[in-house]
């Protein structure tokens, strides 16, 4: 077997284009989550917090000194990515939560009656250990 036709075969098998769409839409609900949380969510925490923006948070290590650029000790980008990181897995968390009871309904739906010959082969099977 040639490489092209196994790589063709490995790229076309289910799991491998699952795998594929599920990094394309998570990217996408990631900058989706990433600008709730920068442009909708941040601007009223920080306002609450004395308009704090949690991206200008930062230490002064070292000053600058001529063409030389500060060392910034940056926590508040830190602070920003713990957030965005929360809010992401939440979302996720209750995503994967509604789709696990969706699926418990459907477990739940009654099994079907058993076949005259499934209840037949039940008693031969309860009459052979009874002996």
């Amino acid at each position: 077997m040639s490489i092209m036709t196994e790589f063709k075969e490995f790229a076309m098998k289910g799991s491998v284009v699952d795998l594929a769409v599920g990094v394309i839409i998570g990217g996408a609900l990631g900058k989706i989550v990433a600008s709730f949380v920068g442009d909708v969510l941040m601007p009223p925490i920080g306002m609450l917090l004395g308009g704090v923006d949690f991206k200008s948070l930062a230490i002064t290590l070292k000053a600058a000194e001529g063409k030389t650029a500060a060392v910034m000790l940056n926590y508040g980008n830190f602070i920003q990515a713990v957030v965005d990181f929360t809010i992401v897995a939440f979302v996720i968390f209750m995503a994967i939560r509604a789709m696990n009871s969706m699926k418990r309904k459907e477990e739940a739906a009654p099994a079907p009656a058993p076949t005259t010959q499934e209840v037949l082969l039940t008693e031969i099977r309860d009459a052979l250990r009874a002996k």
